[in-house]
């Protein structure tokens, strides 16, 4: 038994859930906050057999792409009273960050 955790941007966790529910795979949901743009992430927890850890890991890779997205980072400018000006930055955001932990017992109850 694995444990397959996958911390993945909140737009594209609705699809990944629909998909491994699909396949019937069990998938507990948590949110969660990333650190670097602190946007929302859900972090999901999905149990499953050895022979299986493939199948759910192709799922997320072809679900979860990483795209570009501008966003706003405030810059201080030193030579003004410590004022914020935000300016225009391109980040690469999306994908999966997934993690495949050895379950040594599983139990439910």
């Amino acid at each position: 038994m694995k444990l397959v955790i996958a911390i993945v941007q909140d737009e594209d966790a609705h699809k990944l859930l629909d998909k491994l529910m699909e396949n019937n795979f069990g998938v507990t949901k948590l949110a969660s906050t990333g650190g670097f743009l602190r946007s929302g992430n859900t972090t999901l927890i999905i149990g499953v057999q050895k022979e299986k850890v493939d199948e759910v890991l192709n799922i997320i890779k072809d679900l979860c792409k990483s795209r570009k997205q501008i966003t706003s980072y405030p810059a201080t400018t030193t030579w003004s009273m410590g004022s914020y000006v935000p300016y225009p930055v391109e980040v690469q955001v999306g994908g999966a960050t997934v993690f495949v932990v050895d379950v040594e017992e599983f139990k439910k109850f």
